[in-house]
């Protein structure tokens, strides 16, 4: 017999109260996001408060900015995380059903999508305010990870985006229809805890590499270089996890049971790792341009 972990008698909800004949409740994912996003300004406050962190000891943004900047990158967080779930993966099925597209309380975020939304957000508030948007993006990146750990707890909190069958010790049996049939007996399905990796990887060692490259290694000084890290950074450990993690259902088939986007023989490439490759690569490309860019122009 397999040892195997049952899944904990979590609620996605943490309290629920009546309101006007509708129930008002306080979700764990929200509690993430909020705690998340508060954490990170905390972050990015504290570094901006060591001017000697920065390239000639100037830090990008004031405090005034910065809390302007957190409302815009709120807003690119839900719409850029909502849309980014739409195109990338149930286009069809929210073209069918267009007014369910802004209902974010049901489930359904990318983080891509959410990504692209905070740098849309940020160019533009940079653009206004003319601020540097290297240092900006490294100012941001630096407490990024805090939300993306909160946010894998909570999908582990949700048994939700859970991981492919194992029958290692350390698999957990998911409720509902994550504990279907995978090993010839029903019921007992033990899964990957991918939720948990993915905040480990993408969240607490991220972050760790991220303010020791600041607050230890002077890595601010090279505008744009901490930026590139977390992006190289986080498409590497989102490109590991995805072969432990479930596939999308849309994306599986019975003669494509991983849910492959990208055939190669027997193994393939979940849509996962084809949004994350150009990541890696992007991230890689900053560094090295950042890293040119100060050694042509000295401090």
């Amino acid at each position: 017999m397999r040892a195997m972990i049952p899944f904990p008698e979590f609620s996605p909800e943490i309290f629920s109260i009546p309101v006007f004949g509708f129930e008002l409740a306080l979700r764990w994912y929200a509690l993430a996001y909020i705690f998340g996003i508060v954490i990170a300004w905390q972050i990015t406050m504290a570094a901006i408060r060591r001017p000697a962190l920065w390239r000639g000891n100037i830090p990008p943004m004031t405090k005034a900015q910065i809390e302007d900047l957190l409302t815009w990158i709120i807003i690119g967080i839900i719409a850029g995380g909502r849309l980014g779930f739409v195109l990338f993966y149930q286009p069809s099925y929210y073209l069918a059903n267009p007014a369910q597209i802004p209902m974010v309380w049901q489930g359904g975020m990318s983080f891509h999508g959410g990504f692209l939304g905070v740098v849309m957000a940020a160019w533009i508030f940079t653009a206004r305010h003319k601020i540097p948007r290297l240092a900006a993006a490294d100012a941001i990146a630096l407490g990024v990870p805090v939300g993306l750990m909160l946010g894998r707890l909570a999908n582990f909190i949700n048994a939700e985006l859970w991981g492919r069958p194992t029958d290692l010790p350390w698999g957990v049996i998911f409720p509902g229809a994550a504990a279907q049939d995978c090993f010839g007996v029903v019921g007992v399905c033990a899964r990957h805890p991918s939720q948990l990796y993915q905040a480990g990887l993408e969240g607490a060692v991220l972050l760790g590499v991220l303010l020791w490259l600041a607050f230890r290694r002077d890595a601010l000084k090279v505008p744009g270089q901490i930026t590139g890290v977390f992006v190289a950074g986080y498409g590497l450990a989102r490109f590991v996890v995805e072969y432990f993690r479930q596939a999308d259902a849309q994306f599986i088939t019975f003669d494509n049971p991983m849910g492959y986007v990208i055939r190669l023989g027997e193994a393939g490439i979940t849509m996962g790792q084809v949004l994350s490759l150009p990541m890696v690569a992007a991230g890689l490309v900053l560094i090295l341009l950042a890293r040119r860019r100060v050694a042509a122009v000295p401090a």
